[in-house]
């Protein structure tokens, strides 16, 4: 795995959630994905699984938003994704996320975490 495999993949995964149905799914995760949509969320686990959670997440294919991704780190199959989605919709939302992918030896992610934050969400303080 390097820079340039993640980079084309976030860039298929962009393609894939602008695309109606669930079949690019395929391409980019494994059969037996774990998908971690936030570190307090329980996995879907198994690409059957995530088709039907991916449709009901999106508002549509031609939900508007814009998307920029920077990839932090690539250390064998492990690679740290910096997302940032604006939604553009009748529901405007900011996001900032973190992704930590594990890729198969096919360059399909069989482990996907996600850090999201959103500028409304409690800082801690």
């Amino acid at each position: 795995m390097d820079t340039n495999t993640v980079e084309r993949w976030v860039a298929g995964y962009e393609r894939a959630w602008r695309t109606p149905g669930t079949e690019p799914l395929a391409e980019l995760f494994s059969p037996d994905v774990s998908y971690l949509p936030s570190p307090w969320a329980h996995p879907i686990v198994g690409l059957s699984r995530l088709g039907p959670w991916w449709d009901a997440e999106r508002d549509g294919p031609d939900e508007p938003f814009t998307i920029m991704s920077e990839v932090v780190a690539v250390e064998g199959d492990t690679a740290v994704v910096r997302i940032e989605v604006d939604y553009l919709g009748d529901d405007p939302a900011r996001w900032r996320d973190l992704w930590i992918l594990r890729f198969d030896t096919d360059g399909r992610c069989v482990g996907f975490e996600e850090w999201p934050f959103t500028p409304d969400q409690p800082d801690g303080h």
